[in-house]
């Protein structure tokens, strides 16, 4: 074999160590966090989001009101955070399962999904207590909100 052929096959072996991973990463997009300053359910879900395979980032919003606002999401279903992640919104304490799954299936007019208020024992809010009921709620451009699963 000369230089060329084995410099060659080294970059062949080499991509095949690499490709797995980046498929990976391009499955699952970069998540933006927005929270109340200092709130530490925030870190708890984020956690949850980062061990499923998502990069994050987490910045304190004095303002997630007018965040909200401006993403169409409605005041009533707040909660204490707001992830954006390819163009969509999650408010709350949703299960990666639903974030993912969402992703997934990319409904037509989705804006996002929301968990309004704070359930106990619900992604971030783990506490060892009772679990709260609770729903994660479709946002959609044109419809009221819907349920999109129960918890």
């Amino acid at each position: 074999m000369n230089r060329r052929t084995t410099l060659l096959s080294l970059i062949a072996s080499a991509s095949v160590l690499i490709v797995p991973h980046a498929g990976r990463a391009a499955a699952l997009p970069a998540m933006a966090v927005y929270r109340n300053p200092g709130c530490g359910c925030c870190e708890g879900w984020v956690k949850h989001m980062v061990a499923a395979g998502f990069t994050v980032t987490v910045e304190d919003d004095q303002d997630l009101a007018a965040r909200r606002q401006s993403l169409n999401i409605p005041a009533g279903l707040a909660s204490c955070h707001i992830a954006l992640a390819d163009g969509y919104a999650f408010e709350g304490h949703i299960p990666v399962a639903d974030v993912m799954k969402f992703l997934k299936e990319r409904p037509a007019g989705a804006i996002g999904l929301i968990v309004p208020g704070m359930p106990m024992e619900s992604p971030g809010m783990e506490a060892g207590g009772s679990p709260e009921a609770y729903d994660v709620l479709l946002i959609s451009a044109n419809a009221a909100p819907a349920v999109y699963a129960s918890h």
